[in-house]
């Protein structure tokens, strides 16, 4: 199953590693690797970002966020190839992604002169545009003919188990995600409280959201690292924010 209908497809440039992970994933098809284990594998090479970035060694580290950035796409092609949708696999990606999002920004703060209390207001950040991207893509693949709804665009209750995972296991990674989520959910919801309303968002605008999608955040991490620019990463996201309410007006006024 397609994320979206081929009329609703639009460039996201935070899916930039989408090709590669496409040919990931037919590599494995035929193999014991499930997306579990790509799942996995993606947190194994956001650890080792971490590392490089505490060694000092920015180059290599930017390497390995854009190659976690890859995987991170792995695994939801291979569920679709192997045609095992899971709410586990689902649920456990995005804890990770907020975990290592929230070791990357305290690495950051560690190996530069960035105060704590902007670093953590920077990840808070990081978090609301990723949250306000999701949202207004969940709401795209939702109205959109065919594409997939694995991912709701509320998530106010633990899903029925599929089949191959128990309710056991999808219950605690739902209330997991909730915790961890469930704030920066509630917050764009507030900011757009209608925006589930609307039948169809245009690509165009769709492409804009994009910068704030999480492959496009860590794009940026790892260039500002090659470069040698940690200390800006922290004020940059903070400053980033601005657009969450660019966005939304754009949304208000002309999409409706």
């Amino acid at each position: 199953m397609s994320k979206l209908a081929a009329k609703d497809k639009f460039l996201d440039l935070s899916d930039y590693g989408r090709p590669l992970a496409k040919l990931f994933a037919n590599g494995l098809k035929n193999t014991r690797f499930t997306p579990i284990h790509v799942t996995l594998a993606f947190g194994v090479c956001g650890l080792i970002a971490i590392y490089c970035i505490l060694q000092n060694h920015y180059f290599l580290a930017s390497f390995f966020i854009i190659l976690k950035s890859i995987i991170d796409a792995v695994d939801g092609e291979l569920a679709r190839i192997k045609n095992t949708p899971s709410y586990v696999g689902r649920y456990l990606d995005s804890v990770f992604d907020i975990i290592l999002n929230f070791l990357f920004f305290g690495t950051i703060c560690f190996a530069s002169k960035t105060s704590l209390g902007m670093t953590l207001i920077a990840f808070f950040c990081i978090q609301l545009q990723g949250t306000l991207y999701n949202y207004y893509y969940l709401i795209l693949r939702h109205n959109s003919a065919g594409g997939d709804k694995t991912s709701k665009i509320f998530e106010d209750q633990s899903p029925q188990a599929l089949p191959g995972e128990t309710q056991k296991a999808v219950d605690i990674l739902f209330k997991i995600y909730t915790l961890v989520y469930g704030l920066f959910d509630k917050i764009i919801h507030v900011l757009d409280s209608d925006a589930y309303k609307v039948k169809t968002i245009p690509n165009w605008f769709m492409t804009f959201i994009s910068f704030f999608g999480l492959g496009f955040q860590l794009l940026i991490i790892a260039i500002m690292l090659s470069l040698g620019w940690i200390e800006m990463i922290v004020p940059f996201f903070i400053s980033y924010s601005i657009l969450i309410f660019v966005f939304i007006g754009i949304r208000k006024v002309f999409i409706k």
